[in-house]
C-alpha cells in the first residue's frame, strides 16, 4: 500500500518538538478517552536542548532510522551491515537514538533488535519564543 503522508492513511508520525509539546493534541486525546473513545496514537518527543534536535537530524542517525523503518533488522549487527558501517559505531548511534526516545532496543536472547513505531518524523522548531503573557493568561 502506498502511503501518501495523509494521517488518515494510517501513517504513524513521530513529532519532534522543541520546548513545547502539542497541548491541544493531548487535550483532544484526553477528551476522547473521557468519551470512551480510543484516540489515534500520538507519538511525540519534546526536547529542551537544541543539541538534541541536531542529534536527531544528523545524517548518520537519519540513515539508521530509515534503515530500521524500511528493513526491520533483527540485530545491531544486521543494522550495521545494512548501512555498511562498523558495528561499534552503529551501536553507539543506536544507544543515542534510544536515549532520545526515537527507537527501542528490544532484547532478543543475546541480541538487541532496534525498532521504530512510526514511518515519518516531523520536526517542529519554532523560531520565536512563546509569549509569556499568553502562558500566564492560560494558567
Amino acid at each position: 500500500m502506498e502511503n501518501t503522508g495523509n494521517p488518515t492513511d494510517g501513517e504513524r508520525t513521530m513529532y519532534v518538538r522543541f520546548q513545547r509539546g502539542d497541548e491541544d493534541g493531548l487535550r483532544d486525546a484526553l477528551r476522547a478517552l473521557d468519551r470512551g473513545e480510543t484516540p489515534a496514537p500520538h507519538f511525540e518527543v519534546v526536547f529542551d536542548d537544541p543539541d538534541d534536535i541536531h542529534r536527531v537530524t544528523r545524517p548518520k542517525n537519519l540513515e539508521l532510522l530509515r534503515t530500521i523503518a524500511q528493513h526491520e533488522p533483527e540485530s545491531i549487527r544486521e543494522t550495521a551491515r545494512l548501512v555498511d558501517r562498523d558495528v561499534r559505531q552503529v551501536h553507539t548511534n543506536l544507544e543515542e537514538l534510544a536515549e532520545l526516545h526515537l527507537i527501542e532496543l528490544e532484547r532478543d536472547g543475546q541480541r538487541k533488535r532496534p525498532t521504530v513505531w512510526y514511518e515519518t518524523i516531523e520536526v517542529d522548531l519554532p523560531l520565536s519564543t512563546p509569549d509569556a503573557s499568553r502562558d500566564e493568561a492560560n494558567a
